[in-house]
């Protein structure tokens, strides 16, 4: 029978899966052949970006993935997910009332894969790595908060902050907060390749061609001391060069899960196929997809032109056109589903209107047609982002008021060019850290965004985001969450498309898929066993 796994709506601390007929379920053997895992994630070494899985550097989700499996990090998001819970630490926790001192104590008795044993020294030591290197990827802005890593003997971190940040244990589960070995990763320089060294789950060892990852085979970690139960021995993932690939190689078997990502005709199919031999797994997710800016390009340094966009862009037709059921249309960065979220482009732009795209224009004194590319990655988000972008550039060329062109690149170009601000106009995915709305507006607004966008709002990052960072209760942060989101709608740095569900497809006599991802699209590869065909 074909199967679905349905996910409650996803409001922070209340996702739990919830699991239609049979499957799914924590039982399964750790025993037999290793489990094989489709991605069409590329794991790419470049001259641009030679160390692609250092946690000091990485910051996209597949690279996340890899990490997430292999190296430790002090706070991890649970399984049921909700509040992080402590992982490497035994117990951690604020200290003071201004949320400002973060203290966390080992659990014992930790030690690397190596066998070499873990103290406060090496997590200070990974921290202050992290810090310092300040990679051109961003990913060292989650730590921006960090004034000072203080260690009271082997086994007490204390994490002195610059200002109150109650999302802080949040940070301290992402990879660029994981535990390195010094011996392994120097001080002050990246480490160039595919080697990974840590204290998670796994080990890993990976197969390259042509300075790419085609195979990475995680196997149980026997030095592993942590709350993660891992129910297999090994896991083979698989990078495919499209999502058609990946599709064959499930139903030829050479594969036994297909996760990110799959096209929507595919997901399509899967839910409505009846072969007994495959289940589509669906589940609610955060990831977004917009439109991002250089802001001090001329095409746009305009903010009415992209105002103009803002006002003209049709998110229904792209979601109805491209990925129907599986998406809904975005009016924020923050989505719809996560505490804090505001409609705050719908609120100023409403319905898609030429009169009102061109009144804009004209009133800036904006000669049209305004010439412009819109950029794309042809291999990092799924197949069906082309056409997309074929929407979107026929969106704003029958307006009139637009002469634009679309060009796509695969990842391993795309992504440097975007960083050293060669694409005036660009479209990017996120898949969040973690799942707070702190998560969908610091990364971009903040000094040292990810993006690395000229654009800045000094109310943004010196009075709105600190305010939200104080409370606790992230219903009171969100007057502070509004009001940064209403300034994004109004200046258009950014411009929110959609927001989609994810799935995974995996055969029937493998078990744990209801949690083989959660809603930030963390791979947890620990949950996947084989069981009894059902």
């Amino acid at each position: 029978m074909n199967r679905k796994i349905l996910v409650l709506p996803a409001v922070v601390g209340l996702l739990a899966p919830v699991l239609a007929a049979c499957g799914g379920s924590d039982s399964g053997s750790s025993s037999g052949d290793a489990i094989a895992v489709g991605t069409t994630d590329r794991f790419t070494a470049t001259k641009d970006a030679p160390a692609p899985l250092d946690p000091a550097y990485a910051y996209d989700v597949g690279t996340w993935n890899i990490l997430r499996q292999t190296v430790q990090t002090l706070m991890i998001q649970p399984k049921g997910e909700g509040d992080p819970v402590p992982e490497a630490a035994q117990s951690c926790g604020f200290t003071d009332s201004g949320n400002e001192r973060y203290a966390c104590k080992l659990r014992d008795g930790l030690k690397f894969a190596n066998g070499d044993k873990i103290t406060a020294a090496d997590v200070k030591y990974s921290i202050d790595r992290a810090l310092a290197l300040k990679a051109d990827s961003g990913v060292f802005a989650l730590l921006s908060t960090i004034d000072t890593v203080e260690t009271q003997g082997d086994n007490e971190v204390i994490f002195h902050l610059k200002t109150a940040d109650a999302t802080f244990p949040y940070k301290l589960s992402t990879p660029v907060a994981g535990i390195v070995n010094p011996d392994d990763y120097e001080k002050n320089k990246l480490r160039d390749g595919f080697d990974v060294d840590g204290s998670g789950p796994y080990t890993v060892q990976t197969e390259v061609k042509n300075d790419e990852i085609v195979k990475a085979t995680f196997t149980k970690n026997p030095n592993y001391k942590g709350t993660l139960k891992v129910k297999n021995s090994k896991v083979d993932m698989i990078s495919y060069p499209d999502a058609a690939a990946m599709g064959k190689a499930l139903d030829k078997g050479d594969i036994d899960v297909m996760t990110r990502t799959m096209s929507p005709a595919q997901i399509q199919k899967l839910s409505d196929s009846t072969d007994n031999d495959e289940d589509l797994v669906e589940m609610s997710g955060l990831e977004i997809r917009y439109l991002a800016f250089n802001t001090n390009a001329p095409s746009v340094k305009s903010k009415a032109v992209r105002q103009a966009m803002a006002q003209l862009i049709n998110r229904g037709e792209i979601v109805s056109k491209v990925y129907g059921t599986q998406a809904e249309p975005l009016y924020s960065l923050v989505p719809a589903s996560i505490t804090g979220h505001s409609n705050s482009f719908f609120n100023k732009y409403g319905e898609p209107s030429n009169a009102k795209a061109k009144a804009l224009l004209t009133a800036a004194n904006i000669t049209t047609p305004i010439k412009l590319t819109l950029h794309y990655t042809t291999d990092h988000y799924g197949s069906a982002t082309k056409k997309e972008f074929e929407i979107l550039q026929k969106q704003l060329n029958d307006s009139g008021l637009f002469d634009a062109t679309i060009e796509g690149s695969p990842w391993a170009t795309f992504r440097p060019a975007e960083q050293k601000g060669k694409y005036d106009v660009y479209g990017m995915g996120w898949f969040p850290d973690f799942p707070d709305a702190d998560n969908y507006l610091a990364p971009f607004l903040d000094k040292d965004n990810f993006l690395g966008s000229p654009y800045h709002n000094s109310k943004i990052s010196n009075t709105l985001i600190p305010a939200s960072r104080r409370e606790a209760d992230r219903i009171a942060a969100s007057p502070d969450l509004t009001a940064i989101q209403d300034i994004v709608a109004n200046d258009v740095p950014v411009l929110p498309l959609w927001q989609g569900k994810q799935y995974v497809a995996a055969r029937d006599d493998v078990t744990g898929t209801a949690y083989a991802l959660n809603s930030s699209s963390t791979l947890q590869l620990w949950e996947l066993s084989r069981g009894v065909s059902g």
